[in-house]
């Protein structure tokens, strides 16, 4: 008696359900390059040179005691330097998104320990997330969508 088989689409990883695709891995499974973090009060010539020595998109500004202000991204103060709307002494507070910190949008905290699927989530409402400590007083790392797909090709799924 011969019997068939039926050949099934191979699902994408990232249309598996989040436990398939993620095993239950951490933020800090990532691997993600140390944080960097400028000052609010930085030359974007400095911003511009360090962002692309470290290949970031984005990167965090921070106040004189540390304080999570906003971002620069990298991109977009590129095309107003090149255009000459920005001056490279310019401070990069100037050029930098803040933070919305209000009762009605509530502060994500994206920490080592916030599950994969869970940072997924995050991402498909936000260009990228900021891993801070649970304190929120270190910024350790930035994350991109682009870091989830690497992570999972590294592990075959």
């Amino acid at each position: 008696m011969a019997t068939t088989t039926a050949t099934l689409p191979a699902q994408s990883a990232l249309s598996r359900p989040p436990a398939d695709k993620y095993r239950g891995a951490v933020v800090e499974d990532l691997q993600l390059p140390p944080a960097f973090a400028l000052p609010a009060d930085e030359a974007i010539s400095r911003a511009i040179e360090m962002a692309y020595e470290r290949d970031f998109s984005h990167i965090p500004v921070l106040d004189q005691k540390r304080k999570l202000l906003g971002y620069i991204d990298v991109a977009v103060l590129k095309s107003k330097w090149e255009a000459g709307d920005a001056n490279p002494d310019d401070k990069v507070e100037k050029y930098m998104t803040k933070f919305k910190r209000t009762a009605s949008t509530p502060y994500t905290i994206i920490s080592p320990s916030t599950p994969l699927a869970e940072l997924e989530d995050f991402l498909k409402h936000n260009i990228f997330a900021i891993v801070t400590d649970w304190d929120r007083k270190f910024v350790l790392g930035v994350v991109t969508s682009h870091d989830l797909e690497r992570f999972v090709s590294r592990r075959g799924f």
